[in-house]
C-alpha cells in the first residue's frame, strides 16, 4: 500500500498543468490537480483565447471601410461592448467546461481550491484544511501581471486580469508596455473606435523581436490612429472628475478614461510555500529547473510561464507533456526551446520564427537579407495605406534559412507552417525551388531571387 494519497499532484489547472496531468494519468499514474480559479489558466480564461477574440471583434471597423472599395454599400454600423464580452464570457466558460470534463474523462481528481506547499510531498489545500501527500508534486501556476507598486496613483490602472471584465469601452485609453499584450490591445480599443495611446520606456516597441519589424509596426500603428510614445515612463497617475491623468517623466500630461498596464509578467510563486519545501528560486521569483522541469527538490518539479523559459502556451504545454511521458510514461524527451515559431496579434499582425537579424549576424559573422515591402493585393482597390513586410535571413556559407519575419495579414498562419520548414533545415535554395502560389502575398516567401542586403560582421 503507498503512503501516498497521489502519484502525482498538479498545482495550476492552466495549459501546462492540465496537460501534464492527462498524459501522466493516462498512462496509469494516480493524479490530483488543484485550480483556485478556473480551468485553462490565463490563456483561456484571460489571455490568448479572450484576446483574440476581441482582435476579430476590433478589426471589423476596417473591414466595412475596405468593402465599399469593392463595389459593396455598407450602411451605419454600430458597436455593442457588452454584446461582445457577454458572447465571449459564453465562449469562455464553454472551453472551462471543456478542460474540466477532459481531466475527469481521464481519471484526474479535481480540487477547486488554492493549494501550497508544506513540504517536498504534502500539499495544503486551503478551501478545507485538507493536507495531501504525492509522491510528486508538478507546480505549473504561470505567472501574473506586473505593476509598480512605487507608482503614485498606480492604484488605478487596470491589467489584463481586469480588461476582460469592463463594463463599458472607454472612450480613452492609455496602454502602457511594448511587449505582446501592449501592442495587441492597443490595436483592439484602436480597432473598436478609443482613441488610443501607447507608452513605452523602451526605444521601440516589441524588444527582442526584429528591428525591422519593430519599426515597421510603430509606423502601422500610428496610421491607425494609435498615438506611440517611446523613451517615456509615467511618474504619477491622477484620479479627476473627467477621469485619470497620467503625468509622464517628459512632462506629458495624458488623459484617459482607463489607464492599462501591460509592463510585463512576473511567476505567480509568492505565497506558494515554495521556501518550506526547499525549492530554489531565481531573483525574479521563477522556479529553477533543469531541462527534464525538475526542480533542485528531487520530488517537485515545474512547467510553463512559473519557470520564466519561454512563456509560451504552446511551450507549457509541450514542457508538461514532455515531463509526464517521461516520469510516467517510459518515453525520456524534453521540450525543445529553440526555433520556436510565435504570432503577435497586433494590428498588422506579426509572424516570426528563427534568429533576427541582429542575432544571425552576431552568431554566424554573415547573413544575407532578402526582404520585400508592399502593398497587398487586397489593398489595391480598398485604397487603404497599409504596408506588408516580408525578410528571410540567409546564411550565405551554407545556405540554411536561419529566420523568417512576417507582418502583414495572417502572419501567425504563414508562420506556423514555416516553423516546420525550418526546423527541418530549410535553405533558401529549397525556398526558390518551391512552386509558388499564385496571387497570395506568401508567394513573395519563394520569389525573391537577389539579397536587399549582404551584412558581414
Amino acid at each position: 500500500m503507498s503512503d501516498f494519497d497521489f502519484d502525482l499532484f498538479v498545482i495550476g489547472g492552466g495549459s501546462g498543468g492540465v496537460r501534464a496531468a492527462r498524459i501522466a494519468a493516462t498512462h496509469g499514474a494516480r493524479v490530483g490537480i488543484a485550480e483556485e480559479y478556473r480551468y485553462g489558466g490565463t490563456c483561456v480564461i484571460r489571455g490568448c483565447v479572450p484576446k483574440k477574440l476581441m482582435v476579430y471583434a476590433s478589426r471589423f471597423s476596417e473591414e466595412f471601410e475596405d468593402a465599399a472599395g469593392f463595389g459593396w454599400q455598407v450602411g451605419e454600423s454600430s458597436f455593442d461592448w457588452e454584446r461582445l464580452i457577454d458572447a465571449k464570457d459564453r465562449e469562455i466558460a464553454r472551453l472551462e467546461g471543456i478542460y474540466r470534463r477532459n481531466l475527469e474523462r481521464s481519471g484526474v481528481e479535481l480540487f477547486d481550491t488554492r493549494a501550497v506547499l508544506e513540504d517536498a510531498h504534502t500539499v495544503h489545500l486551503l478551501t478545507d484544511g485538507r493536507r495531501i501527500r504525492a509522491e510528486r508534486i508538478l507546480i505549473a501556476v504561470g505567472a501574473t501581471p506586473n505593476v509598480d507598486a512605487t507608482l503614485p496613483g498606480g492604484e488605478h490602472v487596470i491589467t489584463s486580469n481586469e480588461v476582460f471584465h469592463l463594463a463599458d469601452l472607454p472612450k480613452r485609453v492609455i496602454v502602457a508596455g511594448g511587449g505582446y499584450i501592449a501592442v495587441e490591445f492597443a490595436g483592439i480599443f484602436a480597432g473598436l473606435g478609443a482613441e488610443t495611446t501607447l507608452i513605452y520606456r523602451g526605444e521601440e516597441v516589441l524588444r527582442g523581436f526584429d528591428d525591422d519589424l519593430r519599426q515597421v509596426l510603430h509606423e502601422e500603428m500610428e496610421k491607425k490612429g494609435i498615438r506611440v510614445l517611446c523613451g517615456d515612463v509615467f511618474s504619477s497617475i491622477e484620479k479627476t472628475e473627467d477621469g485619470l491623468i497620467g503625468h509622464t517623466r517628459k512632462g506629458e500630461a495624458l488623459h484617459a478614461d482607463k489607464i492599462m498596464f501591460a509592463i510585463g509578467r512576473r511567476p505567480n510563486t509568492a505565497g506558494l510555500g515554495l521556501e518550506a519545501a526547499g525549492v530554489e528560486l531565481a531573483s525574479s521569483g521563477a522556479i529553477i529547473v533543469d531541462e527534464a522541469s525538475q526542480t533542485n527538490v528531487p520530488s517537485i518539479y515545474a512547467v510553463g510561464d512559473v519557470t520564466d523559459r519561454v512563456n509560451l502556451t504552446p511551450v507549457a504545454i509541450r514542457e508538461g507533456h514532455a515531463f509526464a511521458d517521461s516520469v510516467y510514461g517510459g518515453k525520456q524527451w524534453s521540450a525543445d526551446h529553440s526555433m520556436i515559431p510565435t504570432a503577435v496579434f497586433s494590428q498588422p499582425e506579426i509572424g516570426t520564427v528563427g534568429l533576427t537579424q541582429a542575432e544571425a549576424l552576431e552568431k554566424y559573422g554573415a547573413v544575407d537579407v532578402y526582404k520585400a515591402h508592399f502593398r497587398p493585393m487586397k489593398h489595391t482597390l480598398s485604397g487603404r495605406d497599409e504596408k506588408m513586410l516580408m525578410k528571410v535571413l540567409v546564411e550565405p556559407e551554407s545556405d540554411k534559412v536561419l529566420g523568417v519575419h512576417i507582418l502583414g495579414h495572417d502572419a501567425g498562419e504563414l508562420v506556423q507552417v514555416l516553423g516546420i520548414a525550418l526546423r527541418m533545415g530549410a535553405t533558401k535554395a529549397d525556398f526558390d525551388a518551391t512552386m509558388a502560389v499564385h496571387p497570395t502575398a506568401a508567394e513573395e516567401l519563394v520569389t525573391m531571387r537577389e539579397p536587399t542586403e549582404r551584412l558581414r560582421a
